[in-house]
């Protein structure tokens, strides 16, 4: 398939060819939302913790005799019955991290390009370089082309200059080829990809 090529300036700059295999698949959502999901669960910190019976600093004293006092038997006040006693069956610091198969999310990035080129939310740039490094220069470039939430996808390293002045714009992420995932590509209203990201991406994922 082919699309048009644009400078960041919004002048045309020809066309490019898109591989079928990689931006011309019919999007599932079953196999996004398990890579999205292996994504998430893999950054989740797991550090959530409450006390146990045995973690409280109550004293282990037995409250009331054993028999004759017409109420329950308990032993101490540390038991998940009693207000601050321990958690009977509480959260403990663990890994959500699950496995996920390297061609589940190969493919899965395959479909996330595929759907924003389907839903026509994916531009080619020619470059993405800005020798000012200043941010209303890139901000005024991202109204003319009309990009609002966006994500940027560069070749293997991401110009510097683009990069400083990117920094400071809300709703604009920027990422080198190797760090195109699928959960950054969904989040944004578009994806803006260089010369250099098409090539190094097709190369990763033919």
């Amino acid at each position: 398939m082919k699309t048009a090529v644009t400078m960041l300036d919004g002048a045309a700059a020809g066309e490019i060819e898109l591989a079928d295999e990689v931006f011309g698949l019919e999007p599932r959502a079953d196999i996004l939302q398990r890579v999205v999901r292996w994504q998430l669960a893999k950054r989740q910190a797991g550090t959530h913790k409450t006390l146990t019976r045995g973690e409280t600093s109550y004293s282990t004293k037995k409250i009331v005799r054993q028999k004759g006092s017409g109420g329950a038997r308990h032993g101490d006040r540390g038991v998940t019955q009693f207000r601050h006693g321990g958690n009977a069956k509480g959260p403990v610091p663990r890994s959500h991290a699950h496995d996920l198969q390297k061609k589940v999310r190969a493919l899965g990035l395959r479909h996330a390009l595929s759907a924003k080129a389907k839903a026509g939310e994916l531009i080619v740039l020619d470059s993405a370089t800005l020798e000012s490094g200043k941010t209303k220069d890139l901000k005024a470039a991202m109204e003319k082309l009309g990009l609002g939430k966006t994500l940027v996808i560069d070749g293997a390293v991401v110009d510097a200059g683009f990069a400083r002045a990117a920094r400071n714009i809300q709703g604009l992420d920027v990422l080198p080829s190797q760090g195109a995932n699928v959960y950054d590509i969904l989040r944004r209203d578009r994806l803006v990809l260089t010369k250099a990201a098409v090539a190094a991406l097709e190369e990763r994922l033919k």
